[in-house]
């Protein structure tokens, strides 16, 4: 193997290695994640592009083994390429069951947060009940006091008018 071949078979390798910890990083993540759905969807993208940056370096390593001279490291590196590959379908399938775990967990916060709501509403809903009876009961009382205020009003109108229609008669008769 050249040189520089080796170098750039070398640092291939350190970056597929750099990528698998992130996914598992990423991963562990995951698995921690208790919502919201949001941050979950953040973690999902960024695994997604980890994953994709590692299978396009194990492809290049692959290229590099194909293009070796000897023989010995030709397959010697195409088994590396397998042993990469292996570890990212165990990865993806690590990352599977984490996406499940959390999405569960997720859930089941949800359920619980929704369960606790509907007690509180049901208290709510029973102070709102009392609450709208006695507002109800005063705007019944407010309603019958503008009532009798209105009643006096055309009442004293009419009292007024009565005064009115008088004097004017008494107007009318002083003038024939």
């Amino acid at each position: 193997m050249a040189a520089s071949a080796d170098v750039h078979v070398r640092v291939c390798e350190q970056e597929i290695i750099k990528y698998d910890l992130e996914i598992k990083a990423l991963i562990q993540d995951v698995s921690e994640c208790t919502g919201p759905q949001s941050k979950l969807t953040d973690l999902h993208c960024k695994v997604k592009e980890k994953f994709s940056n590692l299978r396009q370096r194990i492809q290049d390593l692959e290229q590099m083994g194909k293009e070796q001279d000897k023989e010995s490291d030709k397959l010697d590196l195409l088994n590396k390429v397998e042993g990469h590959r292996k570890q990212m379908l165990s990865n993806q399938t690590a990352w599977r069951k984490a996406n499940l775990a959390s999405k569960l967990s997720i859930d089941q916060l949800e359920k619980e947060d929704l369960l606790n709501s509907k007690n509180m509403s049901v208290r709510h809903r029973k102070m709102t009940k009392e609450s709208l009876a006695q507002t109800s009961s005063d705007i019944t009382e407010s309603l019958m006091n503008i009532s009798r205020m209105m009643s006096q009003q055309v009442q004293q109108s009419e009292e007024a008018m009565s005064t009115l229609g008088e004097l004017r008669s008494k107007d009318w008769m002083q003038r024939d």
